[in-house]
Order: structure tokens, then C-alpha cells, then sequence
């Protein structure tokens, strides 16, 4: 029986995964012959029926009636034992090697009795729960109506007008009064997720006066439905536009509401839309879209999908974002308190801006909350609702949950599901969508794929959907992570109630409960977490989840920690675990592990074992094993090849593990392989990868020196893995010694070519003279980023300047190279029939080159034909016999950097737009003119640089720069106008003894970090009443000074003197200073050492002060 796909409860799909189950052939198979299997299979069938016709009126009803939800709890526990063994008897069905009949009779008769009693118990406690139904009167009702959600109004109430939608308002105002469509409708959709404040900025603009004089008629209509009922809500537009229309004709009831319109000026709000079907949505704007004088409709929705179908051709849709925490003060204050009050809320304020922040930016949060506490002066109310998560409020003081609740109602059943395991995660948390679709997966928690998509594009588009809904965001911090906003997670956790639990949020064991089912855990030095659950493993012996959270906030530990010993004994029904950092006892594993047979996802990254159990490979059911930087682990487990459901193998960083296991090709689900590590023998060489024809993602081949030809290397069918997107091909690197056929590499990497559409790819120490044409190929027209490394052998690079995608490329480590000319930028080394030389090229490095002498300059007639005209970064390192050319002009580049490359003597581009230089090292290299005005950061090393800069600065200005360094320069220099560049925020000077330091008669806000190593003998003291911003300052070195004060520093945090032997005195440190460091400074370390008056003063207030590594007490610590 299938549930429904849109709105259904919680637990249908679930009861979908046991339908399925029992239609399984395998488990048919081992109950064929007994009736009384059949009939036990039937009344199974028959009981789950029963139950799920009423779940959508159990899951409306559980949000207000404790008991519902404990019948809920009590049908979903059975479920999830009914699951257990349904997937046992599947697991033995499918490794049991003996005729079905002849494991029948000994399942039935002999061993497994006791298997067929479970069964019975199962369904005697499923009809039991069946029977409360008729007195709890849960009925069966449509998905659609289970929101319960009571309709908007137009009406503005003077409690929605508040701050923060200003700019949203006036935007969306000038798009109505604004014909930018000529004429033509045109619609314009708000998005945001649930209590963001869609529907009441929509009535502000409404009701706005403009809108008011611009617009003839108006209408408002409450849609509010998973499915849009074109007919339904275009009666409502007529009522609320035209005289009434009876029909239920959906042609007369649209020409009539075309008539009512005709020759007005019409604007329309579509609230709380839900549907994205788009032949519904076109047909309902039939009538708009001929008549009409000028047309706007408003729409607001949870979807992004929704709003890409509605939205006219030249709009975008409005995504509401969070409040800030003033504005979301705003609302709450305005709720909390009459405006027109004038008494004194400070004592309260302080907690009420805490119960702000709980809200994260959500105007319904704030509202809701700061009317609860209205007429409240009690800070007992005050501190309890701070204390108070937002799903223990009644229904009564809170409809924050109910207005999310809606888009959860509005979930398929499906989704609803994957949303709530993500209760796991503690507020906050940001996660991968490629390693949450991998649990997903393990807990069944993924609908079996029908057409060709497989499961883990399944969970790809589970997780997308969600993230359109609103109910994952993206984190601020990474473009590949995801967080949830606290209120979402708050919903998460309601939903998933006793069955999930965060270990390490609980301070009392006792509070497990015995029905949890999926945990997560926090590793720390103390191991906590893990010993919490140790102590009640007992009662959670039906747990399916060990999820291991690796969080700052809960004590990230990289010290490895041990497995209480009895742990997994006791956890027999575990779908997912994660054991990441853990001291491998190799006991524990080997001894009970393998009794693990549900399981599906194992993660022992970053654990110091050395071997794993051969008892692994019976684990039928594994789809996920990490192993990643497993850096003690030597080999996998022999009979890997009976891991015939094993999906994803990741073992990057595990760097001692040698060759894999034989006959790997067996593995012809593996969707994701880290690493092949090519054996010396056909069982486990190259060709195993032949008939692994779905992996997806990256894949690194390793120890490609054990192929012996050609042949083999095109066993590895790399031409036919369609879906790689990054290749790494490396051979171990060799010693001079070795003889190397340098034909036969060539031909073994000719076979190794990977299909057109890759994106990256990486060659490391290949030992061929010359590389196959297949390397830099105009046909890899996707390939963005190419690394060359170590390929000591080659004495030419192969052509790259014609891939019309690159946009980074590293080449490093070709010790037979000493020329690159023409044939780099293009095959034939002409300029015949083919585009700019890497046009798209972004960024090019060539570092430890220790032959290469020349860098052929490309030729060409105009600046718009020259080479790398998008190159933004330009780094060269470790070239020492480089003499030039650098390419002539290079118009888009911002970033250059030149180290240890001292021959090179040659002009530097002319580059228009560079804001960074870095020259470190004796190279005379410089630049024709230096565009000072443009640079931001400047690195310098050498007497030639150094005074080439100084004078340069004495003709431009350096407007813009804001970091310099400069080093190695014995000649007297001074800084022009005895003063520092106006936007400069960072200098430092390093073993320039004759800099004279600018003595800055004006003073100097810009600087915040200021560093002077062995420079500047001149100085002997040192007055800083210019720099009033400087927050961190360092002197080393330097010999000549005496005294010291920064009294005007108001700004300064650090303060960090070493080796400065005649320094004697330091006065006025500002209050500001939190540390202060002093090392080998003798005489100023005695006078510190005894306290003496004439410096005690002046640092006695300092937080922190160390004194050659030791701390020193002032009078408040010690």
C-alpha cells in the first residue's frame, strides 16, 4: 500500500519499507510451505493496513493530545522492531548458501523457532495498538487537511507594522507602481521559510498608500493548499473583484472574472502558495493576460520552487532573509512593552536580549515571545521562557512550532523522515549534503529508485528539496555546508521525540529512554559521551544510530580515546557507526563486530588500527566504510569482494596500506572509491577497475609503476567512467638509478586517458620522457584545474594553452626542463586556427624547476590577442636558473609572486590591475613601471628591491597599500616624506639595519600591526604618539634601544620585546594592553624580575605578562 506522496505522516513511509519487505521474494521464499508463515505474513500485512489509515489524524492530533502521541510512540516502536527482523530474515535469506527448503526446515524446526515467536509477538503487540484507535477516535482524513492552519487576511493590525522590512517594502512597492513589462502581467513571488514575515509584509505593501491610489481593484486570496484548485481560487477572485458567478464552470468563471477586469488596473496577493505545477499556473492566469489594463499579482511561499514557476520572465523572487539581532529587539520590545510606556525595563532588557537571541533573526519568534511576556515584570516569567525551548510552551502562549508545523505537514512523508534525523545534529551544527545522504541511505531512510537514478542522486534530491523548503540554509562559512536554523531544529527534535537523542546534551543517564533508536555523541578527552551510553547500552539494545558528532562547541579531540569493551556487544541492531579517533583494541573488533549485521555504515576514520577483522566481509549489508588517515592501517580485509552492496570506500590518508584486495571487480555497486592502490598481481592490478563502471566523484590511482603494459592499463576501462569528475594518476617516485622504458610509460598512460568531460586531473611522477597527446586536448573542454608534478623524466610540457576551461594549472618538479616555448601555448607551436592561449586561466604556478632557464616569449600584435588574458595569480618558486622572459602584459592579474629565482634579470608583465607583489629573494627581476596606486600588498626581500620601491615611492603614491614587508637591505633608506603610506595597516621590517624609521609628525590611524626584526639601529628610543590604532606591536633585535613608550597606543592588545639588550625602560603602556611578552632583554627583565618602581607602574595592570617564558604575577592574581 503506498502512502501518500505529499503531506503523508511520519510513519508512512516507513510502513511503505515493511510493505516492501514482505513482498520480498527472499523472505516469501523462506516462509513458503507452512501455512501458518502465510498466514502470519498476511496478518502482518493486514495490521500495518489498519494502523496506517488513521496516522495523518494521529500525526494532526499528537501536537495536542499526550496521548495520540504516545500510541504514535508505541506503533513506531513496534514498527522499528517489526523492521529489525524483517531485515534479518532478508539478510539470511540472502547469504544462506543451502536450497530455501532445506533452511526452512531447519529456520522453522530446529535453530530459528525462536525467529517465528518474535514474529508472533510483533503482531499480537501491533493488534493490540490497532485496537486503541477506535478509543482515541483517530479516522482517517486526507494529507491536505492536516495543517489545520486558520487563512490570512488583508487586514493590517498595528502589532505587524514593525522595523527591518523597510527596504523589502519599498522595493516591492516600486515594482507595482513601476510598468518595467509594458503593459504585460507581471507577478512577483516572497519566499522565505515560515514565520519570516512574508504574508505580513505582503499586507504592508497591500495597504500601502501608493498601492492604494494605483490600483483599481484589489483581492486577496488565501490559497493555503498542497494542490492549487485553479477553479476554487478563481471563484474567490471573482467574488472579492466582480458580481457573484454561480457556475462551477471553470471556462464561464474565467471569461467572467476576464470581463471584471477589463480596462482596470488590478493587483492580486496569492497567499501561502504551495503548488509548483505548472499547468495549473498557467491556466490560472488566463484571464489576466488579455484585457487588462496593468496586472500585478503578489505571491508568497515557503518554495523556491514554487517561485521560480510563478515569477514573470524578467522578475526575480524576494528571499527574505533573518532579521538582525537589533531589528529582531525591535519586534520583541514592541510586543513586550507599550511604546508609550515610560518606565525603566533595564533590568529586564538583559534577559529579553538573550531571549532575542534564541530566535536567530525570526520575526515570528520575536513577536510570538515578546507577547507572551506582556504585562509581565517578573524576571522569574522572564528567566523561565529564556530557559524554556520553544516546543515545552503550551499551544496556547506559542505558535511558533504550529507555524513551521505547517511546512512540515506539507513534507512528503519521505522527507519527513530524512528532516527529523537531522535532530542528531546539535543547533548550529553544519553539515555535508554528500555525508548526510550516505545516512540517509544507511537507515533506509532513501525510496528505492525506479528509473536510472541511483540512490545516492535519490538523497541529493531529497536534500535539495529540503533546502528549498527552507528547512536547511546554507552556512556562512563554507558554500558545502548546511545549517539549520534553531527554530527548524527545535521542530526536528518535537518530531523525532523520545526515538532521538544527543548524548552529550544529557547531564542525567537515567533520562535515556528505552525506546531511543538513533543517538549521537560528542568524542572528548574525558569520553563522556561514549561512557553515557556504555552505562544504559542494556536498555538500548534496539539502538540503529551511533553517530559521532565531531563539534568545537562539544570538545573536538584529536587525543584518541578507547571503546568501553562491552559496548558493541550489547548494540547488535546498529545501522550506522561512527567511531572516529578511537584507540583501535583489536580484541573488541575482532571479537564483535561482526555480529553487526544490519549494519550499513561504518566509520573508523582517523583510528590508530593497525588490521581489520575478515569477519567485515560478511557484512552483506555495508554500503558505507571510512577509512580515511587511518595512519597505522597496513592492509584491508582479504574478502572484500563480498561486500557485493558496498557503495562508497574512502581510505584517503590510510598512506601505509600497500595493494588492495583481490578481485575488487566484484564491488559493481561502488559508487565512490578514494584510492586504488595497484597491486603487482591480475587479481588485484589495474584491470580490477574495469568492471567498476558507476564510480562517481574523485578517484586517486596509486603505484601505477606495478603495470606492466599497455594491456593492462586498458583493462582499467578509465575512457568508460562517465561520471568521475577528478582523476589523480601517480607513480611512485623512483630513483635515478631505475631504467625506465620510456615508450611503454608513455603507452601505459595513453591507456589510463579518462573520459572527455573531466573536470580535474593530476599527474604525479610519471616516468615517461614525453607525455601522449591526450594531455592537454582541446576535446576536455570541462577540465578546470590540471597539476603536473614531479615528473623528473620530462624534458618538454605537453601543449596545455588550448583547454578552453582551465582556470588553474601547477606545474612543479620537471628536472629535465630547460625551455618552454611555443608549442605550450599551442599544439604546433604556430598561431594558426586556434583561440587565445589560455583564455580561461586563472591561476598558474611553477614551483622547484631546477633546470628550466627560459620561458619563450609567445608573440603576437595586439594587447586583446596576448596569452592568459583572465590570469590572476602568477606565482614562481624555487626556479634558480630561470633567466626571463615573463609574459609581456598580463591585464587581468592581481597576484604576483617571485621567490628564489635568482637569475632571473627580466622586466616584470605590465599588469594593470595587480594589487599584491611579492619578490623574495636576489633576483634583480623588476617591473617597467611599478603601478604603486593599484597594490594593496607588497613583499620585498633585497638591497635592489627595496631601494627600487623607496624610490618609487617618492614619485606615487601608494594609496591603496595596506601590508608591506620589507627585508634584507643594508643600505641607508629612509621612507619618503618621513612618513608611513596613509592606508598602510601592516609593516614589517626584517634585517634592514639602515632604515631609517619614519619619525610620522601626523598622526598615522591606519596602522594596526607593526614589526621591526634586526632593522632600524638608529633607533635608540621610541615614542609612539602616532599611531593611536596599533593594536600589536613586536621589536626584536634591536640593539640600539633604550627606552620605549606607546602611551597614545590607546588600541594596543600586544606588545612582544626580544633580544634588545640596552632597553631598560618601558613607560606608559596603555590600559588596553592585555599582553606582554618580554625575552632575552636583560636589562629590562631584572628591573621587571624585582619590580622595580621606575617600571612596575607602568605594566602592573597588564593581564598577562611573561618574562622569558615565565609568568609573571602582578598584585590582582597573585
Amino acid at each position: 500500500m503506498a502512502a501518500e506522496l505529499v503531506g503523508g505522516a511520519f510513519l508512512s513511509s516507513f510502513l511503505n519499507v515493511l510493505f516492501d519487505r514482505l513482498s520480498d521474494p527472499e523472505i516469501i521464499n523462506m516462509m513458503r510451505g507452512k501455512k501458518v508463515d502465510q498466514k502470519l505474513l498476511q496478518r502482518l500485512k493486514t495490521i500495518l493496513n489498519v494502523v496506517e489509515a488513521v496516522l495523518n489524524d494521529a500525526e494532526k492530533k499528537q501536537i495536542t493530545d499526550s496521548a495520540v502521541k504516545r500510541w504514535l510512540e508505541d506503533l513506531q516502536n513496534a514498527v522499528y522492531d517489526a523492521d529489525d527482523l524483517l531485515d534479518e530474515v532478508a539478510t539470511k535469506a540472502a547469504t544462506q548458501k543451502d536450497p530455501p527448503g532445506n533452511f526452512l526446515s531447519r529456520f522453522l524446526n530446529l535453530q530459528d523457532r525462536e525467529m517465528v515467536s518474535r514474529i508472533e509477538e510483533i503482531i499480537a503487540r501491533l493488534e493490540d495498538i490497532a485496537k486503541h484507535k477506535d478509543i482515541l477516535r483517530l479516522e482517517k482524513i486526507a494529507a491536505k487537511n492536516m495543517s489545520g492552519r486558520i487563512p490570512s487576511t488583508s487586514l493590517v493590525k498595528k502589532s505587524d507594522i514593525f522595523v527591518g522590512r523597510d527596504r523589502e517594502r519599498d522595493t516591492i512597492v516600486k515594482l507595482l507602481l513601476d510598468d518595467v513589462n509594458n503593459g504585460e502581467l507581471s507577478v512577483i513571488p516572497i519566499v522565505g521559510m515560515g514565520g519570516i514575515g512574508k504574508t505580513t509584509l505582503a499586507k504592508l505593501v497591500y495597504n500601502d498608500d501608493m498601492v492604494q491610489q494605483r490600483f483599481n481593484v484589489k483581492a486577496w486570496v488565501c490559497v493555503g493548499e498542497e494542490e492549487f484548485d485553479v477553479l476554487k481560487v478563481t471563484k474567490a477572485l471573482i467574488e472579492k473583484t466582480c458580481s457573484p458567478c454561480y457556475s462551477n464552470d471553470l471556462d464561464t468563471a474565467q471569461n467572467h472574472l476576464k470581463n471584471g477586469l477589463a480596462g482596470k488596473n488590478f493587483l492580486v496577493v496569492l497567499d501561502d502558495v504551495w503548488s509548483s505545477n505548472r499547468e495549473h499556473w498557467q491556466s490560472f492566469l488566463n484571464p489576466f493576460e488579455c484585457g487588462s489594463e496593468v496586472g500585478k499579482i503578489l505571491v508568497t511561499t515557503r518554495l523556491d520552487t514554487v517561485a521560480s514557476v510563478v515569477k514573470s520572465k524578467h522578475t526575480e523572487a524576494h528571499n527574505l532573509s533573518l532579521l538582525d539581532e537589533e531589528q529582531c529587539w525591535s519586534v520583541f520590545a514592541n510586543r513586550a512593552w507599550d511604546p508609550a510606556e515610560s518606565r525603566d525595563h533595564s533590568a529586564l532588557e538583559e534577559i529579553g536580549r538573550k531571549i532575542v537571541e534564541k530566535c536567530k533573526g525570526l520575526p515570528l519568534a520575536a513577536k510570538t515571545l515578546g507577547g507572551l511576556l506582556r504585562g509581565k515584570d517578573n524576571e522569574k516569567d522572564w528567566n523561565d521562557v529564556l530557559n524554556s525551548e520553544f516546543w515545552e510552551l503550551s499551544e496556547e502562549d506559542s505558535v511558533i512550532l504550529p507555524a513551521l508545523g505547517i511546512s512540515y505537514f506539507h513534507l512528503p512523508s519521505y522527507l519527513k523522515r530524512c528532516f527529523v534525523y537531522c535532530s542528531l545534529y546539535p543547533k548550529d551544527f553544519e553539515f555535508n549534503r554528500d555525508e548526510l545522504t550516505l545516512l540517509w541511505m544507511a537507515e533506509g531512510l532513501l525510496i528505492q529508485p525506479k528509473s536510472g537514478n541511483t540512490l545516492e542522486e535519490i538523497g541529493c534530491e531529497y536534500f535539495d528539496d529540503l533546502v528549498s523548503r527552507s528547512f536547511f540554509q546554507h552556512s556562512n562559512s563554507d558554500d558545502n555546508t548546511f545549517v539549520m536554523h534553531d527554530l527548524m531544529h527545535d521542530l526536528a527534535t518535537f518530531y523525532g521525540g523520545k526515538f532521538f537523542s544527543r548524548i552529550f546534551e544529557l547531564k542525567n543517564t537515567e533520562k535515556h529512554d528505552t525506546k531511543s533508536h538513533h543517538l549521537s555523541y560528542a568524542l572528548n578527552i574525558y569520553n563522556d559521551s561514549l561512557m553515557k551510553i556504555a552505562e544504559v547500552c542494556q536498555r538500548l539494545k534496539h539502538a540503529r544510530t551511533l553517530l559521532q558528532i565531531n563539534s568545537a562547541k562539544y570538545g573536538r579531540s584529536f587525543t584518541r580515546v578507547t571503546v568501553p569493551c562491552h559496548l558493541l556487544e550489547q548494540l547488535k541492531c546498529l545501522r550506522v557507526l561512527s567511531l572516529q579517533y578511537f584507540l583501535a583494541d583489536e580484541n573488541l573488533l575482532h571479537r564483535s563486530i561482526g555480529e553487526l549485521i544490519h549494519l550499513r555504515y561504518l566509520d573508523l576514520s582517523y583510528t590508530s588500527i593497525a588490521t581489520l577483522p575478515e569477519s567485515l566481509s560478511c557484512f552483506y549489508n555495508l554500503q558505507t566504510l571510512k577509512l580515511r588517515n587511518c595512519d597505522q592501517l597496513k592492509k584491508l580485509p582479504s574478502n572484500m569482494q563480498n561486500l557485493v552492496n558496498l557503495r562508497h570506500l574512502d581510505i584517503s590518508g590510510s598512506l601505509l596500506v600497500e595493494e588492495m584486495p583481490k578481485k575488487m571487480s566484484k564491488l559493481k555497486d561502488l559508487q565512490f572509491l578514494s584510492n586504488y592502490i595497484a597491486g603487482k598481481h591480475e587479481e588485484n592490478g589495474i584491470g580490477e577497475l574495469g568492471e567498476l563502471t558507476h564510480l562517481h566523484g574523485s578517484l586517486r590511482i596509486e603505484k601505477l609503476e606495478n603495470v606492466k603494459n599497455s594491456g593492462e592499463a586498458s583493462n582499467a576501462r578509465m575512457d568508460e567512467k562517465i561520471h568521475l569528475n577528478a582523476l589523480y594518476l601517480s607513480w611512485t617516485s623512483f630513483e635515478e638509478s631505475e631504467v625506465c622504458d620510456s615508450q611503454t610509460e608513455k603507452d601505459i598512460l595513453e591507456k589510463l586517458r579518462p573520459h572527455k568531460d573531466l573536470k580535474e586531473l593530476s599527474i604525479s611522477c610519471y616516468r615517461g620522457t614525453m607525455f601522449p597527446d591526450w594531455v592537454g586536448q582541446p576535446s576536455y573542454h570541462k577540465i578546470t584545474k590540471l597539476e603536473l608534478r614531479r615528473c623528473r623524466n620530462c624534458w618538454m610540457l605537453p601543449s596545455l594553452g588550448q583547454l578552453p576551461a582551465l582556470t588553474r594549472l601547477e606545474i612543479s618538479g620537471f628536472d629535465m626542463v630547460k625551455k618552454i616555448g611555443g608549442e605550450f601555448y599551442k599544439g604546433d607551436g604556430t598561431h594558426q586556427h586556434q583561440e587565445t592561449p589560455f583564455r580561461s586561466l586563472k591561476s598558474l604556478e611553477f614551483y622547484n624547476m631546477g633546470c628550466w632557464e627560459e620561458w619563450e616569449s609567445y608573440e603576437y600584435d595586439d594587447d586583446d590577442d596576448a596569452p592568459f588574458p583572465q590570469l590572476e595569480e602568477l606565482r614562481i618558486y624555487n626556479c634558480p636558473k630561470l633567466r626571463g622572459d615573463l609574459p609581456t602584459f598580463l591585464p587581468s592579474l592581481e597576484e604576483l609572486w617571485i621567490e628564489a629565482c635568482e637569475e632571473l634579470g627580466c622586466y616584470l608583465p605590465r599588469a594593470p590591475m595587480i594589487r599584491e607583489l611579492r619578490i623574495d629573494g636576489k633576483q634583480e627581476a623588476r617591473m617597467r613601471e611599478l603601478p604603486l596606486s593599484m597594490l594593496e600588498k607588497l613583499v620585498i626581500n633585497g638591497e635592489q628591491q627595496v631601494e627600487y620601491v623607496f624610490e618609487a615611492m617618492t614619485h606615487i603614491q601608494p594609496t591603496s597599500l595596506s601590508y608591506l614587508q620589507i627585508s634584507n637591505c643594508s643600505t641607508a633608506i629612509s621612507f619618503p616624506g618621513d612618513s608611513l603610506p596613509p592606508s598602510l595597516q601592516d609593516l614589517y621590517i626584517h634585517d634592514c639595519k639602515d632604515v631609517e624609521f619614519p619619525m610620522q609628525h601626523q598622526q598615522h590611524h591606519s596602522l594596526r600591526r607593526l614589526e621591526i626584526h634586526n632593522s632600524c639601529d638608529s633607533l635608540t628610543s621610541f615614542a609612539f604618539p602616532a599611531f593611536p590604532n596599533l593594536k600589536y606591536l613586536t621589536i626584536e633585535r634591536c640593539e640600539n634601544l633604550t627606552s620605549l613608550e606607546v602611551s597614545q597606543s590607546q588600541s594596543l592588545e600586544l606588545l612582544w620585546i626580544e633580544e634588545c639588550p640596552k632597553l631598560e625602560n618601558i613607560m606608559r603602556l596603555p590600559a588596553s594592553l592585555e599582553t606582554l611578552i618580554i625575552r632575552e632583554c636583560g636589562l629590562l627583565g631584572e628591573g621587571i624580575e624585582r619590580k622595580d618602581p621606575r617600571i612596575w607602574p607602568s605594566i602592573s595592570h597588564i593581564p598577562r605578562i611573561r618574562l622569558d617564558r615565565k609568568l609573571i604575577l602582578n598584585d590582582s592574581t597573585s
